[in-house]
């Protein structure tokens, strides 16, 4: 194969994957709830760092909305709903509230990729350590559903 043939199927593939539907929801589902944040600190470090994909007020942004980007990122969104979802306290049946905090310690949370797209979401060691703090403060008397 030659230089142009190569150029005319990556192109070609490239419009063609834009028709794949998966990846193309951008609506929010509604908020069903919301924590009693221990203080106002930290609901700003959540939605700074962890709210697009555990909560339902996702913000996509413009490159999310090509794929295969689109993809990872409805896969991201998905999957951290599925663990954490601050928006559905109560009515989620699994939650797993407690390991929010070890996450962020761990530093596990926020994910590279997310990171990366995001440098906004980059917390400080201290930030990482009020996050954390905040995160048990909040959640720690509530009980993970589900188990």
């Amino acid at each position: 194969m030659n230089f142009k043939a190569i150029s005319a199927a990556v192109i070609v593939t490239a419009v063609a994957i834009q028709f794949i539907p998966y990846g193309k929801d951008y609506t929010n589902p509604p908020v069903a709830s919301e924590p009693q944040w221990d203080s106002s600190r930290t609901k700003e470090l959540f939605n700074r760092a962890c709210a697009d994909c555990h909560s339902n007020e996702t913000k996509y942004p413009w490159y999310s909305k090509i794929a295969p980007v689109s993809w990872l990122v409805m896969h991201d969104v998905e999957e951290g709903r599925e663990k954490l979802n601050v928006s559905m306290l109560g009515i989620q049946k699994k939650n797993k509230v407690k390991d929010a905090a070890d996450e962020v310690k761990e530093g596990e949370m926020p994910i590279l990729p997310y990171l990366i797209a995001h440098p906004e979401a980059r917390l400080s060691d201290t930030e990482k350590k009020e996050l954390a703090e905040g995160l048990e403060k909040t959640f720690g008397a509530e009980e993970e559903e589900g188990k």
